[in-house]
């Protein structure tokens, strides 16, 4: 299985920090999603980062990038999760959304079983009382949408919004050495659990 990560955003893109502009999602996400391809590769798992860039490299190269290896591979031998850190405004205010959820496309995917999987791995590995947000109007407890992202790839896809950047107790907890091995370990033991369940 070849496991794709992806990171939110890039250098120049507008917003996407926390009002005080200490904490940026370009540089965290890659952080993190760097990491995270670490600890699956040294698990013996097949994983690389989708956007090894600074910059934000266009969604429609992300998705092209990602089908290349369906194309090449079997779409149902790669999945992708992409990881980012949610806002509840634009950048300039601290706000009280909190918490952490995961998205896929609309309707009955592959996709939902891998989304299950990291929402089993986020109630094991962050704290008590943290917001797991979800939905479940379909039955599951993902969130669904068309990001390009998840829309177009042709392999099961999940994106994750790890905590809130404009909520100053989300940014302590994404800034501690806690949180971010907590993160981490969410997605590596959440995309485990899919593969050995496939």
């Amino acid at each position: 299985m070849k496991i794709l990560i992806d990171n939110g955003h890039g250098s120049e893109t507008p917003g996407k920090r926390s009002p005080d502009g200490l904490f940026r999602e370009c540089n965290y996400t890659r952080e993190i999603a760097a990491e995270v391809v670490y600890k699956l590769r040294k698990a013996g798992y097949d994983a690389e980062l989708l956007v090894p860039e600074l910059y934000d490299v266009k969604l429609i190269e992300r998705v092209h990038r990602a089908n290349v290896k369906c194309q090449s591979l079997g779409a149902r031998n790669v999945l992708l999760v992409s990881i980012h850190n949610n806002a509840a405004g634009n950048g300039k205010e601290w706000l009280n959304g909190r918490g952490w959820e995961a998205w896929t496309s609309n309707g009955k995917t592959e996709a939902d079983k891998l989304a299950e999987c990291l929402y089993e791995s986020a109630l094991n590995v962050f704290p008590e009382g943290t917001s797991i947000r979800t939905d479940w109007n379909d039955g599951d407890r993902d969130k669904e949408t068309q990001f390009t992202i998840l829309a177009k790839t042709l392999c099961p896809a999940v994106l994750t919004e790890n905590f809130f950047m404009d909520n100053k107790q989300d940014v302590e907890y994404l800034l501690s050495e806690e949180g971010k091995n907590a993160i981490v370990r969410c997605h590596v033991e959440g995309i485990i659990a899919y593969i050995k369940n496939a």
